[in-house]
């Protein structure tokens, strides 16, 4: 009797075309302009993609990926309340001395699966621009990791080149983008707290936050091909105009006194007040022109990115004064994905 041919082939197969699906899904949502839950959907689908590909390259390679209890006599593994036998989540996957993945794309990852933490169980808004170049180099580190690990067959690469506008982007607009409020406050002290344990260099690779910077063609040649997106080397005399010309149209963020004070309270510091502010910066001349720590805007004073560093450095080294011995930043917990 001929054997029996299987329908979907393997479940390595299987796990891989839905990885694919979802990034996919996930690149949809996150490009449909009628949809403003896209970035938070985003990093749900993703994170399925993500667990999913490295099941399927568990499987393929014979690594145990479900969850188990190991007693004197057998194997014993865990299950849900239904009977379905439990797989490990992203982290436990990213965990694993046989994940396959960079420390770079790994870390890229852990970011987003702790930014899902912060925004699964409550609402959160504005976080769409802020943090897009981080699903950038996810979807794009993704694409990648798929061709090595599984073959070209599975690439996505003629999926969606490019999310068309339907507007162009002038500086005025440019300028109303960075006058756009700050990421909610929770979600900046994850951002903080995380990227605090980076070095400049893990921090700037495009694998981990894949920033792009727009500029208007003018070139009238033919035979130039007639492309959206360019990509221009980094070290060459065009990206170094490039750069200067991004910095130059780049204001710096600016804060609040009182945004500063509640990003040291999110960050654990909880005893440091506004008085305490108040204190440090005169204390340090800190608005004396020559420091650069912040501007003046129409007589209100707005504090830089330099300044919130120092504040932030002040308040490590007088810790015992500022935080109380039962406040630790939060941690993240990992919840099983099947």
């Amino acid at each position: 009797m001929a054997k029996r041919k299987r329908r979907f082939g393997s479940v390595a197969v299987e796990l891989i075309k839905k990885a694919r699906e979802a990034m996919l899904t996930a690149v949809q949502i996150y490009n449909n302009p009628q949809i403003e839950f896209k970035s938070e959907l985003f990093i749900v689908a993703t994170v399925i993609a993500w667990t999913y590909l490295l099941h399927g390259f568990y499987r393929k390679n014979g690594v145990e990926y479900r969850l188990f209890r190991q007693t004197p006599k057998r194997r014993r593994f865990l299950t849900t309340r239904f009977g379905a036998v439990r797989r490990w989540g992203l982290a436990e996957c990213l965990d694993c001395a046989q994940c396959p993945v960079n420390d770079i794309i790994r870390k890229n990852l852990l970011f987003l699966l702790g930014i899902r933490h912060e925004i699964e169980h409550q609402m959160t808004t504005r976080i769409d621009d802020q943090l897009s170049a981080k699903f950038q180099a996810a979807a794009l580190n993704f694409n990648t990791e798929i061709k090595r690990l599984f073959g070209g067959k599975y690439s996505l690469d003629s999926e969606q080149a490019f999310s068309i506008q339907f507007s162009g982007i002038d500086e005025g607009s440019a300028r109303e983008l960075l006058a756009q409020p700050d990421l909610p406050q929770h979600i900046r002290s994850f951002v903080v707290q995380f990227e605090q344990g980076m070095t400049q260099e893990e921090f700037d690779d495009p694998q981990f936050s894949y920033r792009v910077a727009f500029v208007r063609k003018t070139t009238n040649s033919k035979t130039t091909a007639d492309k959206v997106v360019q990509f221009v080397p980094a070290g060459t005399e065009v990206a170094g105009e490039i750069n200067k010309i991004f910095l130059k149209e780049t204001e710096k963020a600016k804060y609040r006194p009182s945004t500063i004070v509640r990003q040291m309270k999110a960050e654990g510091y909880a005893r440091f007040g506004m008085q305490q502010h108040t204190d440090l910066w005169q204390g340090k001349d800190a608005k004396n022109p020559k420091y650069q720590y912040g501007v003046q805007v129409e007589g209100s004073w707005f504090w830089y990115e330099a300044w919130l560093t120092e504040v932030r450095k002040y308040c490590q080294v007088n810790e015992a004064r500022y935080r109380p011995a039962s406040v630790a930043p939060a941690e993240a917990k990992e919840s099983t994905v099947a």
